[in-house]
């Protein structure tokens, strides 16, 4: 069954959807799980594959648009036609390595900032695709990281939660114009 979620990897004038970015409330409530995936939640996913397109992202959650459903789109190869992107609903991690690789990141929702953040190397994610089929994915590297920020995501975490380096973190945030205040560190 070929996917209804299919979109044109470029940037859209007009992207469907609004990123909203660190400091709005949006951000920081969770997500409800989906409770059925249909036509519906394939819109959803098409429109936010456009918007992560035109702001030249691998990823984007739903909450990053101000919707609270746990959904995920994520496509590390956005310059190859070929690559598939991957739609996840209702993510969860059922393993993560113990090995653990600390690596710069970046989101849509705090444009220009990159800093480094510890995460497992390797995770076992089970979600359900487009068509509400459940299935398991095994995520090394770019792919495994790209998950894991943006399940983050659906807890209302930002990756600027997790950074260790408090003056890093306040350099990069003050040279963007963000606030240090919208930061809520995790244990």
């Amino acid at each position: 069954m070929a996917s209804e979620v299919l979109v044109e990897k470029k940037k859209l004038e007009n992207p469907p959807l609004e990123i909203h970015y660190l400091g709005d409330r949006a951000l920081r409530y969770p997500a409800k799980r989906i409770a059925k995936v249909d036509a519906e939640i394939r819109d959803l996913a098409r429109q936010m594959l456009q918007t992560m397109y035109s702001a030249d992202g691998i990823g984007l959650a739903a909450p990053q648009v101000a919707i609270h459903k746990q959904l995920i789109v994520i496509d590390c190869e956005p310059d190859n036609p070929a690559n598939q992107p991957l739609i996840l609903v209702n993510p969860t991690i059922k393993k993560a390595s113990r090995d653990i690789c600390v690596a710069q990141e970046g989101c849509l929702s705090i444009p220009g900032v990159y800093l480094d953040v510890k995460r497992p190397e390797a995770i076992e994610v089970s979600y359900k695709d487009e068509y509400g089929r459940p299935r398991t994915i095994t995520a090394t590297g770019l792919l495994s990281r790209a998950i894991q920020h943006e399940m983050d995501h659906l807890t209302g975490v930002l990756f600027v939660d997790r950074v260790e380096n408090r003056l890093a973190l306040t350099q990069e945030l003050d040279k963007h114009g963000f606030s240090t205040q919208a930061v809520k560190p995790v244990a």
